[in-house]
């Protein structure tokens, strides 16, 4: 295949990996309707840069240095499993609670660094992504690729990442959805705890020994 071709090729394999349903999806979605567009925004672009970090990692080969100290991706996968529990503990426990208004009714915002670091956090909770970059690198990149094809794919990484939680922060802000969540904010908030805390145990699961 042409360099073209593998990249247009990594780039769909990838959009169609970050379209995939995950804590992220759910996260953004809620930030974006709990908060508001701004916030959703950030937490997105906060994904596209976690993404960044393992795509860089994946190219670099340090990927295959993790697999090598398989204490070290444990310890890892443990850390994130229970980042994403202790999201849904506190996702659960505020369930009940009153959201915040703003002046103009709208539902008031944490700062666009915080909903950032949040959703850069929440990305590099599960190290398995890393793990799954470099799959597609390995099956897709030739053994020595082009400079300008390795140079790019970071950026197209974080294109990817951000552009589509953008599409659902943005979809998730409108007012429809944003009322919906207001009427039904306690099961909402519930399910979503329960769906988060599911994908934290299970990534503490696949760590512990069979």
């Amino acid at each position: 295949m042409s360099s073209i071709t593998v990249f247009l090729t990594i780039a769909a394999t990838l959009a169609i990996g970050a379209m995939s349903p995950g804590p992220s999806f759910v996260l953004v979605s809620r930030i974006s309707i709990s908060r508001s567009r701004k916030a959703g925004l950030a937490a997105a672009f906060g994904m596209g840069a976690g993404g960044v970090v393992f795509a860089t990692l994946a190219l670099l080969g340090l990927t295959a240095l993790l697999m090598q100290l398989s204490w070290l991706y444990l310890v890892l996968k443990i850390t994130g499993g229970l980042y994403l529990v202790y999201l849904a503990v506190k996702i659960w426990q505020g369930a009940t609670q009153d959201i915040a208004m703003d002046v103009s009714g709208s539902p008031a915002s944490s700062g666009i660094v915080r909903n950032f670091a949040f959703g850069l956090a929440t990305q590099l909770s599960n190290p398995k992504t890393a793990v799954v970059y470099a799959s597609i690198f390995a099956a897709l990149l030739p053994a020595h690729p082009p400079l300008w094809l390795a140079l790019t794919i970071p950026p197209t990484v974080f294109c990817i990442e951000a552009g589509w939680y953008s599409i659902v922060a943005v979809a998730f802000s409108s007012n429809r959805p944003r009322a919906i969540y207001i009427g039904l904010k306690r099961w909402i908030d519930r399910l979503a705890g329960v769906v988060i805390g599911g994908l934290g145990i299970r990534l503490i699961a696949e760590s512990l020994p069979r």
